[in-house]
């Protein structure tokens, strides 16, 4: 199951019996989330020049996950005493996809603030505990990636012959802030290339360990946040980095 994204590189991981859940109550949706991960691309251009909004690359693989009815749900919990509402708490989740088995619910954190995965899992442990969802999963920069990141965008400016700031804005990186530039010039003072340089604090900034990657979802899996909600965890290779664009 799912051997085409391990061949790809993808990083998974299955909880509370999720992978046995997938097999059999699911196997229908197993190829639908490989074509949609395995279309997945993301050019090194928008690695650097992504402002703010929800990354191109996400659009895209939301778009490709709605095409096949993985669509956004707005859940809403209901608490009446003697027919009288006294508590209503809702829940979105971007991509939903139900079948006469159950229902799939799935997240999407490319690149957020690291709390948003507490917020996805409680809410998955929520929804599971009302019956609202059979299965939950989560889609994040595998560890590989992350470890890699750096490596990745200062080799693309060095590829690029980036040696200043003005050089950043051709490929829209735009013009790092005052203490940005300071802890860059820091470093050229010790003689360190541009390119090292500002992908040293460019990637720490935007890619830093305080966001959504493996390793943090991980943190939050090992303490039990969303248990015991089966779960379907999925980490971004590198490959899918396109250094040509």
């Amino acid at each position: 199951m799912f051997e085409r994204l391990r061949d790809a590189g993808f990083e998974l991981e299955f909880t509370s019996h999720a992978e046995a859940i997938i097999l059999h109550d699911f196997h229908d949706l197993i190829d639908e989330l490989e074509e949609a991960l395995l279309n997945i691309r993301l050019p090194m251009t928008e690695i650097i020049g992504g402002g703010g909004g929800e990354a191109k690359m996400t659009q895209r693989l939301r778009r490709g996950l709605a095409a096949k009815a993985w669509t956004k749900h707005n859940f809403e919990l209901k608490k009446t005493v003697d027919g009288v509402a006294k508590e209503s708490i809702s829940h979105e989740i971007d991509h939903v996809r139900r079948t006469k088995n159950g229902v799939f619910a799935l997240e999407i954190e490319w690149n957020n603030k690291d709390p948003f995965f507490d917020r996805d899992l409680e809410n998955f442990k929520r929804l599971h505990a009302e019956g609202a969802i059979s299965i939950g999963g989560i889609v994040t920069r595998g560890s590989a990636m992350q470890a890699e990141m750096r490596e990745r965008v200062e080799r693309f400016a060095t590829d690029r012959g980036i040696t200043d700031y003005e050089g950043l804005e051709e490929f829209g990186a735009g013009s790092p802030t005052r203490p940005q530039r300071a802890q860059i010039q820091k470093d050229l003072d010790r003689q360190v290339s541009f390119a090292k340089a500002w992908s040293r604090k460019f990637t720490s900034d935007k890619f830093g360990q305080a966001t959504t990657h493996w390793s943090k979802l991980q943190d939050r899996i090992h303490r039990g946040v969303g248990n015991p909600c089966p779960l379907l965890l999925v980490g971004l290779p590198p490959s899918i980095i396109d250094m040509a664009e």
